[in-house]
């Protein structure tokens, strides 16, 4: 017997400081907690990272300085780990998901985590790009940083032109059309199953 999947799958991709987690929680709020989950593939990535360099995991998952430091090096292993294995951090963030009936995956960064997505959820998913401005995102403190957002982290799914969505959040009204949007979205899921 398959075990039991969730409804919709929202995939999230965007730039740094683009306001991903932002709109995700709202979304979140919006859906309320019996109905999603958000689903972090950092979160296992950080958390094998952080047990094989014995680092502070909490710092790890934090947005303070200390990601900071081990952020380009983490960088450099994990697309080593997704070398081997191109799924590791996908298959690992959904094995510990709590089933509801939305997911919302709220940092995908690589055309091979939306093929993963693809493969194992098929028609569940839906994948939406966040947008900003270049200065809205320096207000926010996105400073760039080379080695960071010049790499497949930051850059590969540049090019990807297969989104559901592409939301911009430049400000607080675009945050709320793109709420209604993201939330339009999930209803028709809904409704098709």
């Amino acid at each position: 017997m398959a075990a039991p999947l969730p409804r919709t799958i929202l995939l999230f991709s965007g730039k740094r400081k683009s306001g991903k987690d932002y709109i995700c929680n709202k979304l979140k709020n919006a859906l309320g907690d019996e109905n999603c989950t958000v689903i972090r593939i950092s979160e296992p990535l950080k958390a094998i990272y952080a047990k094989r360099h014995d680092l502070d995991l909490q710092e790890l998952l934090s947005e303070g300085p200390y990601k900071e430091i081990y952020r380009s090096d983490m960088i450099e292993w994990s697309d080593v780990e997704r070398g081997e294995n191109p799924g590791i951090f996908c298959r690992a963030a959904c094995e510990s998901a709590i089933l509801k009936p939305v997911w919302i995956v709220s940092d995908v960064r690589r055309k091979t985590d939306i093929e993963w997505f693809s493969r194992e959820y098929g028609d569940l998913i839906k994948t939406i790009r966040i947008t900003a401005d270049v200065g809205v995102r320096e207000q926010r403190g996105y400073v760039y940083t080379k080695g960071v957002d010049d790499v497949a982290s930051e850059c590969n799914l540049d090019d990807f032109d297969r989104w559901n969505l592409i939301i911009s959040n430049n400000n607080s009204e675009d945050c709320e059309s793109a709420l209604e949007t993201i939330l339009k979205l999930v209803q028709n899921g809904q409704n098709q199953k």
